[in-house]
């Protein structure tokens, strides 16, 4: 089977490192802005950063609407803090204007963890994930209040939600691409393979 091709969306955040991540996990990254690019792609991860922004640039860019329509067509996406903001369906304490893609029947709670000063890093056991526990670095990170049904919880920290998936979505409150360990994104590569390989039989 050819090598996936996954996209990260490159408007802000921390973008470089999810590139190096999934090239780690026997990927092809490549930084997506425009509309157009996310038809190339068989996979999308949404990077940490600030989540009001990147939702503001979604739509400044025009990728807002392509993003939600592919993601209810069932393309693979991965979330990493902001990200897992992006696609929760609900913010508890959303700012002024702030839009989301949605695909993760969930409700996120921003900045949950504190602010950037009380940032910290924690051993989180992640099912799906074989072996030691992944360390998770927490940045002014998210909690997941509650999940729907069809959510199934991948980890938790401190009695609170902090790795989900659904289907074909997957959302971490952490950021397992600044540590080296990149089996989170494995996991999420894996995914993806899984994905195409109806359409490739």
């Amino acid at each position: 089977m050819s090598t996936p091709v996954i996209g990260v969306l490159a408007l802000q955040g921390d973008v470089r490192e999810h590139l190096i991540a999934l090239a780690a996990a026997d990927a092809v990254a490549r930084p997506v802005r425009r509309p157009e690019e996310l038809a190339e792609i068989d996979g999308l991860v949404i990077p940490g950063g600030e989540s009001t922004t990147i939702s503001k640039l979604a739509v400044l860019f025009g990728v807002m609407e392509p993003l939600r329509a592919r993601v209810r067509e069932g393309l693979p996406v991965y979330g990493t803090c902001a990200g897992m903001i992006m696609l929760a369906d609900k913010i508890l304490d959303p700012r002024s204007g702030q839009e989301t893609v949605g695909g993760i029947d969930m409700i996120v709670r921003r900045n949950a963890f504190g602010r950037q000063n009380e940032s910290f890093e924690a051993a989180v056991d992640v099912k799906g994930v074989e072996g030691d526990p992944v360390e998770g670095v927490f940045i002014r990170a998210p909690w997941v209040e509650s999940v729907g049904a069809e959510a199934e919880v991948l980890a938790e920290h401190g009695g609170h939600i902090v790795a989900v998936r659904q289907g074909n979505a997957l959302a971490t409150s952490f950021h397992p691409e600044l540590t080296g360990d990149h089996r989170v994104h494995g996991l999420f590569v894996d995914m993806v393979r899984a994905n195409r390989t109806p359409a490739s039989l």
